[in-house]
């Protein structure tokens, strides 16, 4: 039987319970009395209505409700077997253009999530509490670093010590790193020349020879100076702020942490939501390879990384790298290294409906990447192996060849919530992959497949709905000499994620809207293909609703 749909009268209800408890911030916080009926039965109503939503994820995070744009990941960190993740979001009740407050989760598997209360919102010098980092000190106690909203406020940390850490206290000495203006600091140097560093998106803090160090974003400086025409070379473009302190408190600017390489990203781009951390070696953790990896986001770009060297207080990126090509929809990455050494990457999806207001929720992450140095020092990734206890009812197709145009439908899974591994000898086919998401005539379909000649991973979102992002996104990726071709793809509702032999992957989200877009098909074209092996299996919700 279906739900019932949330009513108006029952979220007018809602709407009287709360304002009788009272509008204000703090009240709605401090709510400890007897819970009325209409309460209860306002958050049974909804929590049926999502279960209900044709979009909401089933096993890729989700906040639990309100609004989460920007919806960052923040404040990731291990301690003790738990993983701990922070979500952005803004929430309701609190004044229009500020409440955005961090909420916390925590997981043993990185699957099944524990919400906790709210780490951080607003108040205490600030009017809310946008993206940043996390750290855990030598002690046990853990630390948050976030950008205090809005106006000239700067950087702010707050504290807290386990078992659960549910509790946070900001710092008295906040912002530890204070703004002159909307995001940037205006200085002198030792000559008296003004110069600007950024005060925005702390990164994680790290720590080196008992000193801390954290590094902070250059959007607004590159709003300020770096997009004036005759702006300085020095000016344009992502780069970030190294910071270091002997205390927490007391924070001194340092330089400029890398050089851009104009090769690599263009003068329109910044760098924000950093993320800096030891690269391991092996999916699987164990020793760091020597390497850091730095995950940063450009606004116009999305996420986007550099392997490098960390030395004298520097980084010296090798490579750049991409996570996304065609616009922003993977955008703000947040990372931490876990008890076996392993990295694990989260990002938002950033592609949110016109009205997502109107569903009670929004925001939606990627799947956790484990990410790693290859042997031949580009990254690797592939999701965590945690995610394959939500697997059940597998399925497997013989071999098959598929000559040019031919289809191969794969009949029996839950098309909206499913995974699947795929091992393709391409031959001479021009193209070839899967069909999601796709309607028994065609009508709406999410195209998922290898450019052979163009050496591209490929996302066709062209048919996947009337409303999204209607896009091709191609993600460059070369296949080795005599190398098949190994995809595994995650689908979830409005979720669909393809990975490619552990080098490259791309993550989108789509809106079919047809109840019959539930067809996953196999495809060739240009060529016979042969897809050697073919399983899948349909996936336990791990979301609570």
């Amino acid at each position: 039987m279906k739900s019932p749909p949330l009513t108006v009268s029952a979220m007018l209800a809602l709407a009287c319970t709360l304002n009788a408890l009272g509008t204000e911030p703090d009240s709605l916080k401090a709510f400890t009395g007897a819970v009325p009926d209409e309460a209860v039965r306002s958050a049974r109503l909804l929590r049926e209505r999502f279960l209900t939503d044709p979009y909401r994820p089933t096993y890729h995070f989700c906040p639990p409700e309100d609004i989460a744009n920007p919806g960052d990941p923040n404040g990731a960190f291990y301690h003790n077997g738990v993983y701990h993740l922070m979500y952005l979001y803004h929430r309701n009740g609190y004044p229009e253009r500020s409440g955005f407050c961090w909420g916390h989760l925590s997981s043993g598997d990185l699957v099944h999530w524990r919400h906790h209360p709210d780490a951080l919102s607003p108040g205490i010098g600030d009017e809310g509490c946008y993206s940043g980092g996390a750290f855990l000190d030598d002690d046990g106690t853990a630390y948050l670093s976030y950008w205090m909203i809005r106006g000239a406020r700067g950087i702010g940390l707050a504290k807290s010590r386990g078992p659960q850490f549910d509790t946070w206290a900001k710092f008295d000495a906040n912002p530890v790193i204070k703004s002159t203006g909307w995001g940037f600091t205006e200085a002198k140097d030792p000559n008296g020349k003004t110069f600007f560093y950024g005060s925005a998106d702390p990164s994680n803090i790290w720590k080196k020879d008992g000193k801390y160090y954290m590094l902070t974003g250059n959007l607004m400086v590159l709003e300020k100076i770096g997009r004036a025409p005759g702006a300085p070379l020095s000016e344009q473009g992502d780069r970030l702020y190294l910071f270091v302190s002997d205390d927490l408190n007391s924070w001194k600017y340092l330089h400029v942490f890398y050089d851009r390489n104009p090769r690599w990203t263009d003068r329109s781009e910044d760098s924000m939501c950093p993320s800096f951390l030891p690269l391991p070696s092996s999916p699987d953790g164990g020793l760091p390879s020597g390497k850091h990896l730095l995950l940063f986001i450009s606004h116009n770009r999305g996420c986007q990384y550099y392997i490098g060297d960390y030395r004298n207080d520097h980084f010296f990126p090798n490579i750049h790298g991409r996570m996304t090509w065609v616009d922003d929809t993977y955008s703000a990455p947040e990372a931490l290294i876990d008890g076996q050494g392993r990295q694990i990457m989260w990002s938002w999806l950033y592609d949110n409906p016109a009205d997502h207001e109107l569903a009670g929720w929004s925001g939606v992450y990627g799947l956790p990447r484990s990410v790693w140095l290859g042997d031949d020092g580009t990254l690797r990734m592939r999701p965590v192996k945690e995610l394959a206890t939500l697997r059940y009812h597998e399925k497997s197709w013989p071999s098959l060849i598929l000559t040019d145009g031919q289809t191969k439908a794969l009949d029996g899974l839950a098309g909206d919530a499913c995974e699947l591994e795929i091992e393709i000898e391409t031959g001479a086919a021009q193209r070839c992959g899967l069909k999601v998401r796709s309607a028994i005539g065609g009508e709406e379909e999410t195209l998922l497949y290898y450019d052979v000649a163009k050496k591209e991973l490929v996302f066709d979102a062209t048919k996947s709905g009337p409303v999204g992002r209607k896009v091709v996104e191609r993600a460059p990726f070369a296949l080795k000499p005599g190398e098949p071709l190994k995809l595994r793809i995650f689908v979830d509702k409005s979720v669909v994620e393809i990975f490619a032999n552990d080098r490259q992957a791309i993550g989108r989200r789509i809106y079919p809207a047809r109840p019959d877009s539930l067809g996953l098909v196999l495809f060739a074209d240009g060529g016979s293909t042969l897809f050697k092996t073919v399983k899948a299996w349909d996936i336990m919700p791990a979301n609570p609703y």
